[in-house]
């Protein structure tokens, strides 16, 4: 009998659709092109297999897939054309870049032949996102396709995930060749570390014990590896409390006993005077954005730190580490676990010992709780309270980026990972609804918002489109105070309320807009009407945009002056 049958003859294009299927994906996010259109052909043949969502600009496309992979853990696909098309993407590869997001960007080229002669929609899409990839490559072979697309998923989804990029000449995708697709992948040089090592272990867990006031200080890795049980059997454990960075928020319930808050610029009072008077931290998969530390020589100057991270190169960047623990998060954290089973009697000591520590975290906790004022105007914060009350907490938020998403992170209570969607990093306007729909898409049963500002929302609100087409209804809660705020609260600290080029004097009427799109416009312009506008749009299973006109003045309290240590927070 002959086993060396032969491997079935395919065009370039019908390659790359079962290299997909075959990793798993059900979803491509894209916007059709010449360079691609041998591919869009090709896609039509598996429409019962793989869902194509037509997006209304590339940027949507990344960030649609961004929050695709946020929400459902699994690597986000974006199919776009050569020159703009690759270019319009960029924004949202740097977005997933800085937040550590896995994405396949498959990315159309002029044909090899014509590649550097500055062809119709030609650009060296390679060269332009090799700072903002994990990794790219421009294929060149037919031979090469299964093979890259294998080592694409991989290296976006192993170690600190994030985005690659594969450019394709249009000429690749029109030849023929065998489909093979490999079952295993070998990088020379590339092997990421996921078991910490078990001295290190040992030295963290001996710290952790003898330890005053320690802190648990959690980040985004918390969220990527899966890690929010063994977190949270930690923390109960040890009696540790904890406190979070925006891309932590989520991993650990915010209604928990533990949970103080998220921390830096705007955080609580409570979790910046614990992580500033702490005698030990554990960074758990988080990374000392500035944002966080403020002014770095005051950081945690009391405390002793460990540092738990997949990626050796975030160890010690910023602020220097007595004990680095390299690995993936949720397996340091079982050892951890493993290594603290036989240390009973310490553990109940070290609790005890500690309990004046979490009376001093929660009598912060209660002398400068979050705050503001209500009035005969819409409060942003209200809003918020109002959209975690009447969801449970439960839904998916997506959010843009600015003072809309500052209140989010503050009033709105996650309890599960994978329930906030927010451009950490980069801080991209625009990122939250085109997040939104892809979260949507991953999650068709779970209610998901979009909390926006209402200069963000302009950004990329041509998707209303697609969230119509597809029937997704994905809910927009426009913050509306006329203003892009954070600017205009920057303005009023620091420039003596010189409010140049922040006033957004002509907004489009929301409400008629949703309507023009074909969605459903809601609006309140006083307190009474909040309950009721959000409630209305919970029961209504189409996008819906909710136009919330707030106090255009208000500002997000505490903040820290930039460059101050963040014990030097400006309260309400």
């Amino acid at each position: 009998m002959n086993h060396s049958a032969k491997k079935e003859l395919m065009t370039g294009s019908k390659i790359i659709i079962e290299s997909l299927i075959k990793e798993g994906v059900d979803t491509i996010f894209g916007y059709p092109g010449g360079a691609v259109l041998n591919i869009y052909d090709e896609l039509l043949n598996y429409e019962d297999k793989l869902k194509h969502i037509l997006v209304r600009h590339e940027q949507g496309a990344a960030h649609a897939a961004d929050g695709y992979a946020r929400a459902s853990g699994k690597p986000g696909v974006v199919l776009v054309t050569s020159g703009p098309g690759a270019t319009n993407t960029i924004t949202g590869i740097a977005t997933a870049n800085m937040d550590s997001v896995p994405m396949i960007i498959i990315t159309g080229q002029v044909p090899t032949n014509l590649i550097g002669n500055d062809a119709f929609q030609e650009a060296d899409t390679v060269g332009i996102t090799r700072p903002c990839t994990k990794h790219n490559y421009l294929l060149r072979d037919i031979k090469d396709i299964a093979k890259t697309i294998k080592e694409a998923f991989y290296i976006a989804s192993t170690g600190r995930p994030g985005p690659v990029l594969i450019d394709i000449p249009k000429d690749i995708t029109s030849n023929v060749y065998e489909f093979d697709y490999p079952e295993t992948v070998e990088l020379k040089g590339y092997s990421p570390t996921y078991f910490g090592h078990h001295i290190q272990i040992l030295k963290l867990v001996e710290e952790i014990l003898k330890a005053k006031k320690p802190l648990l200080y959690i980040g985004g890795g918390v969220i990527s590896s899966n890690a929010a049980d063994e977190l949270k059997e930690l923390a109960e454990l040890l009696d540790l409390p904890i406190t979070s960075t925006l891309m932590g928020l989520g991993g650990f319930p915010s209604n928990h006993a533990l949970f103080f808050g998220m921390l830096g610029m705007h955080g609580t009072y409570a979790a910046n005077m614990a992580i500033s008077n702490a005698d030990f931290i554990v960074a758990v998969g988080a990374r000392f954005d500035d944002r966080v530390t403020g002014k770095v020589e005051e950081f945690g100057k009391n405390a002793k730190f460990a540092h738990i991270d997949i990626d050796p190169s975030s160890i010690g960047k910023n602020v220097k580490i007595d004990i680095p623990v390299v690995g993936d998060v949720k397996s340091v954290l079982s050892s951890l676990l493993e290594a603290l089973s036989d240390k009973t009697e310490k553990i109940s000591s070290g609790r005890y010992d500690r309990l004046g520590w979490l009376e001093k975290i929660n009598e912060w906790k209660y002398e400068h709780p979050l705050l503001y004022k209500m009035s005969d105007t819409i409060k942003p914060q209200y809003v918020i309270e109002k959209i975690c009350e009447l969801t449970g907490g439960d839904a998916v938020i997506a959010t843009e980026v600015g003072q809309n998403q500052m209140w989010t992170a503050q009033f709105y209570k996650f309890k599960h990972p994978r329930t906030l969607l927010t451009s950490g990093g980069l801080g991209t306007m625009g990122y939250g609804f085109p997040a939104a729909i892809g979260a949507q898409i991953a999650c068709p049963d779970k209610v998901v918002f979009d909390i926006a500002g209402d200069g963000s929302i302009q950004m990329n609100i041509q998707e209303l489109a697609t969230a119509v087409q597809y029937n997704l209804p994905v809910k927009i809660a426009i913050i509306n105070n006329n203003f892009l705020g954070m600017i205009r609260q920057w303005q009023e600290l620091f420039y003596h309320k010189r409010y140049s080029s922040s006033e957004m004097n002509v907004n489009p009427d929301f409400v008629k807009l949703a309507e023009a799109y074909g969605a459903v416009g809601l609006r309140a312009e006083n307190p009474d009407e909040v309950e009721p506008v959000i409630k209305k749009a919970l029961s209504i299973n189409r996008p819906v945009i909710m136009d919330f006109v707030v106090d255009k003045e208000e500002g997000v309290y505490p903040m820290v002056v930039p460059g101050a240590p963040i014990t030097g927070m400006l309260l309400v």
